[in-house]
């Protein structure tokens, strides 16, 4: 089976130009569902211009700005893959809120602290510029009062209004695949009380009896998700329901 591409922050020097502290770079435990790309002209309205009326009153002030807002999740109760072992979920955010904790530069500009310089890269989607906001919000705890699981959302900015970066030569096409861009491929949270049968159904052709009617399919799609009880599923448990949905490759 064809080994999932993680989405991953990496740390990169005052020019973004290169990889830095390569041991600070982190791996997403879920790829996110969507990425948000926002683009803004900086516009300012001229004194006294205010009763001149529409667009003609407003000036272009500066080359604008590029954000990108991102939100990552982290559950301890789940497979942590190349994660660390750990028992409280903030011991995996606080990876995360690494790069948006301002750093001091070196020694001849001792009071002058930003945050470090950030690239988020997941598969061929490249984004490069300096974590703006953070927000975490933590939402299943065990009996002693431990976090287990937390949604993470990053706004990393830009100062500028910037083309797409593509990262293509680390990505390779394996055979029986297509060449779908990353993304099209989410992973779906289990409601409380679903069973995997029912959600099967309730995805696209899943009702479709030429791909067994959510009745072979279902049972693919838990093996290849790992998951061992498919009639009583863990509330907010994700799921790949494409995993073992066949490729068309067009030659």
């Amino acid at each position: 089976m064809q080994k999932i591409a993680k989405a991953e922050l990496q740390e990169l020097d005052s020019k973004f130009a290169s990889q830095i502290n390569k041991d600070k770079a982190t791996k997403v435990q879920f790829n996110p569902d969507t990425l948000k790309v926002a683009f803004a002209n900086q516009i300012q309205q001229p004194q006294g211009g205010g009763d001149q009326g529409g667009s003609q009153a407003q000036q272009f002030v500066g080359a604008g700005s590029t954000k990108l807002t991102v939100q990552l999740w982290f559950d301890v109760t789940q497979e942590l893959g190349d994660l660390p072992d750990v028992i409280d979920v903030r011991k995996l955010t606080e990876r995360v809120a690494y790069f948006i904790t301002p750093k001091g530069d070196p020694p001849n500009k001792p009071k002058k602290f930003i945050p470090p310089a950030t690239r988020f890269l997941w598969g061929t989607f490249q984004f490069d510029g300096i974590v703006e906001g953070l927000e975490e919000t933590l939402e299943l705890f065990s009996a002693e009062g431990r976090p287990l699981r937390a949604s993470v959302q990053l706004t990393i900015t830009q100062q500028k209004i910037t083309s797409f970066a593509f990262n293509d030569q680390n990505v390779a096409t394996p055979p029986g695949f297509s060449r779908r861009p990353a993304g099209t491929s989410p992973q779906t949270p289990a409601p409380e009380g679903s069973n995997l049968q029912s959600m099967s159904a309730a995805q696209p052709g899943g009702g479709d009896s030429s791909s067994g009617g959510g009745g072979r399919d279902w049972q693919s799609v838990a093996a290849a998700n790992g998951i061992e009880n498919p009639r009583r599923l863990e509330p907010g448990q994700f799921i790949d329901f494409e995993a073992t949905k066949p490729q068309i490759v067009m030659g």
